[in-house]
């Protein structure tokens, strides 16, 4: 399985106070998900909205959607499945039902931020 993070959704998921520091957040859900990758030998690409900013994350891939404004980050991931050879290989991390039911007809699963997060825990 590889898989796609809906970055701000996954953000979003847990009310700790990420809003006063978006760019903080971005850097630690990315940390997070390289920590996961390289133990378990995951791949993995993370997707974020706003402005690109430096994210450091050895081992996965980090990515900002190319434009802004709503769904924009949903559009892209969108399209990144779209465009992939093994969609069903994928698994899409959001609990933006929208998104969901957008990627169904093309084969990725969609699961949710908390199984992502009882994934990565040690």
């Amino acid at each position: 399985m590889r898989w796609i993070v809906d970055g701000m959704n996954v953000i979003g998921a847990r009310p700790d106070g990420w809003w006063r520091d978006r760019a903080g957040a971005q850097r630690r859900l990315a940390g997070e998900l390289a920590a996961w990758a390289a133990r378990d030998g995951e791949e993995v690409a993370v997707v974020f909205d706003g402005r690109p900013h430096p994210v450091a994350a050895g081992g996965i891939e980090v990515a900002f959607a190319a434009r802004r404004g709503p769904g924009a980050a949903d559009d892209a991931i969108v399209a990144r499945v779209a465009a992939d050879p093994r969609p069903a290989e994928l698994r899409v991390v959001t609990s933006d039902r929208d998104l969901a039911r957008r990627l169904a007809p093309r084969g990725a699963e969609v699961v949710g931020p908390s199984a992502l997060r009882e994934r990565m825990a040690p």
